[in-house]
């Protein structure tokens, strides 16, 4: 039986920076047209947060049972090293769907805007078939589409609407630049796994791409979260260069990738893109409401 610690570690905390960068950019975007509402900006956080450790268990259990876990370089996977049954991280990543599913509810009928609910049901589903199901689309190598569209559009976009009812240009640029490093976050992870993943018939954007391609698709995601951030900055929020206060990080874990890292090496690079993705938000977020 696992112990809280391993269950801890199996709901990936490194990545829930993914998961509140978005929250805080759109509820920036909102807060920059004097439509910050507190409590529906805490209702999306803990949206975000269930989406994001459901999909991390929902994960471990789908790749934990088809064996592509066995040999994987990365943090705790409870169903491949045997620390948990498959049934109990498969029910931990249903409790978490549900109780983003509850959260979302709250939110919407707080907003009236019933039409939402087809958005959060959609986001389940992509969650779960992510790795899960008769054919996951994370093993077609379709698993960056849906970080980026989810993890930046959806989630930026859908915070600024629940507070504004509308969107605006920064909170679109701001979605973009999240977005991308979120899943630049992806790419790494997927880069480091490339020789396990092809091993296992799991065919990513990384294992289709290639080593160097794939490289070289990291590189321009970061080049387009910042592209991003100067967009926000000409449009009419000049402090929203703060964000480049994340670039060290961000440079840092190019010149890694960059250099041909491999295996463990690329563990540190993607450290330093969560890092990178959390410090651009919150940079993002305060030249927003500063602005």
């Amino acid at each position: 039986m696992a112990t809280i610690e391993q269950w801890w570690q199996g709901a990936r905390p490194r990545t829930l920076p993914a998961a509140i960068a978005p929250v805080l950019v759109g509820s920036a975007a909102a807060a920059a047209e004097d439509g910050f509402v507190a409590g529906r900006a805490l209702l999306a956080l803990g949206v975000a947060l269930a989406l994001q450790v459901g999909v991390n268990y929902a994960n471990d259990y789908s790749d934990g049972v088809r064996g592509t876990d066995a040999t994987r370089v990365g943090p705790m996977r409870l169903v491949g090293s045997g620390a948990a049954a498959p049934g109990a991280v498969r029910s931990a990543a249903l409790a978490s769907f549900g109780l983003a599913g509850l959260l979302g509810l709250l939110l919407v009928a707080l907003t009236g805007q019933w039409w939402l609910l087809a958005v959060g049901a959609v986001a389940v589903a992509a969650a779960w078939g992510y790795t899960g199901g008769a054919s996951p689309y994370g093993y077609r190598g379709l698993g960056e589409v849906s970080v980026f569209v989810f993890f930046g559009l959806v989630a930026t976009l859908g915070t600024t609407y629940v507070q504004l009812l509308a969107v605006t240009t920064a909170s679109v640029l701001g979605a973009v630049a999240v977005g991308s490093l979120a899943t630049a976050i992806l790419v790494v992870n997927n880069l480091r796994d490339i020789p396990t993943d092809a091993a296992s018939g799991k065919r990513t954007l990384a294992v289709r791409l290639g080593d160097r391609m794939t490289r070289r698709l990291f590189l321009l995601l970061l080049a387009v979260a910042y592209a991003s951030a100067v967009g926000i900055a000409f449009d009419g929020y000049p402090r929203a260069m703060l964000s480049w206060l994340s670039l060290p990080w961000a440079v840092r874990a190019a010149q890694v990738v960059e250099r041909g890292a491999t295996g463990r090496a690329l563990l540190g690079p993607l450290a330093d893109t969560g890092r990178a993705e959390l410090v651009l938000a919150v940079g993002l977020s305060v030249g927003l409401v500063v602005g």
